[in-house]
């Protein structure tokens, strides 16, 4: 791809003017692409007026909001490099990670201004607020900017959710946009017509990337909503108004217990998944409704598209993330190219970030010596060439010997009718090293003797596979993908 690339907002903005980039539904304003340049020109002036420098980090703050994206554009437009933070972490952990890659300005919007004035006098950074400081400058105007952008220049950071430790700052860049803009859209025919929501954390690769990024380059609409609320989500589905969607698991999950759920016409609507597997109960439950949800497979260091699986497909290859896309090379590790097996997924291309941000060690651990971001993933292809992620390598555990890998535990598990989802763990044990331990929760309404789903699933499981203990819970803890943070329950487990 292209060392330069033009200004993206100022581009949409020549190509369609007039047509509507974002609704906020918060604010309730609409924003043409001439308006949300015009936005973002108004902001860069406001910045660099601060004295801020190309290479220097801004800090945001806020709920999903189209201001973050008047702030992203132009922190592309002037070499700054936005950071959105995790609203969900206390005022010290916030530190921590502004303190690391080190800020020159923090913006907040109202909801936050407590913790951010608590993270910028501990930092002594300039605080400023989005809902006066930015929509002054916007109000304000500033000059036409529509310089070619540095193609693999720094735009933004995104924080790992930190499940092993210190969150690591991942460079994204203008070229990961697009490449992503590439494989997904094509993936699900994104087009200027297209309509999609914006609820997904902005502090996330799925709330930028998935699909508001390739649907602002496109040319389509996205409306906003300052977070995931299950009736809101569902009300706008209902509305006929979205025909793009996408959500991690949780989120299809919620919407199924929903009584409302069949409100939404779901034959006019193209729905993705990511961030984990889509149990396969959920899977037949979307299909008998009229949506094929398409499984996807991706990471913060990925742009975040890597896999997308193919609608024509999605029936008979239940549990696939489908096939790499356009601008994605995969291999895996010890597997001969095009041949059927399993090894450590790696991955190369346009999409692919540089690295982590002033953490050369880090970067050095992720990739190979011969260019290739190691995941971290164990993945299948079969003899169609289509993917499957079998577990995180660091997630398997040997139990007497045996290789367990959680993901297919979990699989199976999650058929039983009275649950809706489980995360399974290796634990110590004396004489087997290590034993699974199973934590479930139930769907509503559901009963279930813990003693009673060990003999079930060793119908459909190798005895070693088993889990050795079962806990019923109400909840998971998550990280932000809405990922089951596996961590928090090795702790709860050694702590019981």
């Amino acid at each position: 791809m292209f060392d330069l690339i033009p200004d993206m907002a100022a581009k949409r903005a020549e190509l369609t003017p007039d047509a509507l980039a974002f609704e906020d539904t918060t604010t309730g304003l609409s924003w043409s692409f001439a308006k949300f340049n015009a936005a973002a020109d108004a902001v860069a002036a406001g910045l660099t007026a601060r004295g801020l420098v190309e290479g220097d980090r801004v800090a945001i703050l806020c709920q999903n909001r189209a201001e973050f994206f008047v702030a992203l554009f132009a922190c592309q437009k002037t070499g700054l490099i936005l950071c959105p933070l995790n609203w969900r972490l206390p005022a010290p952990e916030l530190t921590e990670v502004v303190t690391d890659v080190g800020i020159s300005l923090f913006l907040a919007d109202a909801a936050f201004t407590d913790v951010a004035q608590a993270v910028a006098s501990a930092t002594e950074t300039p605080l400023l607020s989005i809902e006066q400081d930015l929509t002054g400058w916007i109000a304000a105007g500033g000059p036409t900017l529509s310089a070619a952008i540095p193609a693999e220049r720094p735009w933004y950071l995104l924080f790992t959710s930190g499940t092993t430790g210190m969150p690591k700052a991942v460079i994204q860049t203008a070229r990961m946009a697009w490449a992503n803009a590439v494989n997904i859209g094509q993936a699900i025919d994104i087009a200027a017509t297209d309509r999609a929501a914006c609820f997904l954390p902005l502090f996330h690769t799925a709330g930028i990337n998935l699909y508001t990024l390739p649907i602002f380059l496109t040319g389509g609409l996205s409306t906003i909503l300052a977070k995931f609320e299950p009736d809101e989500v569902q009300a706008l589905l209902a509305s006929g108004r979205i025909n793009q969607f996408f959500g991690v698991p949780a989120i299809y999950q919620a919407l199924s217990l929903m009584e409302t759920v069949d409100d939404i016409d779901w034959h006019s609507i193209k729905c993705g998944c990511g961030g984990a597997p889509l149990p396969e109960p959920l899977i037949h439950f979307f299909a008998e409704k009229g949506a094929y949800v398409l499984n996807g497979m991706g990471m913060t260091e990925s742009g975040p598209t890597v896999f997308l699986m193919d609608p024509g497909h999605a029936a008979d290859k239940i549990g696939s993330v489908g096939k790499p896309q356009s601008l994605a090379e995969v291999r895996l590790a010890g597997v001969d190219d095009g041949a059927e097996g399993a090894g450590e997924l790696q991955l190369r291309g346009p999409g692919i970030t540089p690295g982590y941000f002033q953490n050369p060690e880090a970067t050095d651990k992720t990739f190979t010596k011969d260019g290739w971001l190691a995941t971290g993933d164990v993945a299948r292809r079969d003899a169609d060439g289509y993917y499957y992620i079998v577990d995180r390598i660091k997630d398997m555990f040997i139990s007497g010997g045996e290789n367990v890998y959680p993901a297919e535990v979990e699989r199976v598990l999650n058929s039983h009718p009275a649950i809706l989802e489980t995360a399974v763990i290796g634990v110590p044990d004396a004489k087997w090293g290590e034993v699974g331990a199973a934590f479930v929760l139930l769907r509503p309404g559901a009963t279930l003797q813990a003693e009673t789903l060990r003999p079930w699933a060793r119908e459909r499981l190798a005895g070693y596979k088993v889990p050795a203990h079962v806990r019923i819970v109400k909840d998971f803890p998550r990280t932000a993908a809405g990922k089951v943070c596996k961590p928090d329950l090795r702790q709860e487990f050694e702590d019981a």
